[in-house]
């Protein structure tokens, strides 16, 4: 597991759009399925308008027809692993179950390993809006 989805992130990740800040992400995500979905941040000159590369994995899986995520690996240019904002937390969470492995990365191959879960505990899910 992870060896498909980190070159598809990394693959991904030299696409990105990021001519303001410099900062290029990719992410893939492992469907239930089996495929891979692959997003990079996209940044806009109306800051904060831009998407980060997690949301765009999500929307390509989902846009797909996949709803459920099994595997999460994020790259980046940094000196150490970056983790997903906030958002990106809520948003993974939404499609993956808190055992979910999440890995964060370097270009250089720096990874650290974690889980849903771990990255947003106490998620706020679809059972809070039941009445």
């Amino acid at each position: 597991m992870g060896g498909e989805v980190r070159q598809e992130a990394i693959n991904v990740r030299t696409r990105a759009y990021a001519p303001y800040s410099g900062f290029k992400v990719g992410a893939a995500v492992r469907a239930a399925s089996g495929v891979i979905y692959a997003g990079c941040n996209v940044e806009n000159a109306a800051y904060p308008e831009g998407t980060c590369a997690e949301a765009g994995a999500i929307a390509a899986m989902v846009a797909a027809g996949d709803t459920v995520i099994t595997d999460v690996y994020v790259v980046a240019g940094s000196d150490t692993p970056v983790p997903p904002c906030g958002g990106c937390r809520q948003k993974l969470a939404e499609f993956g179950a808190g055992d979910v492995p999440v890995t964060m990365a370097t270009v250089a191959g720096t990874e650290q390993h974690t889980t849903l879960a771990d990255l947003l505990p106490g998620a706020f899910d679809a059972a809070f809006l039941e009445g």
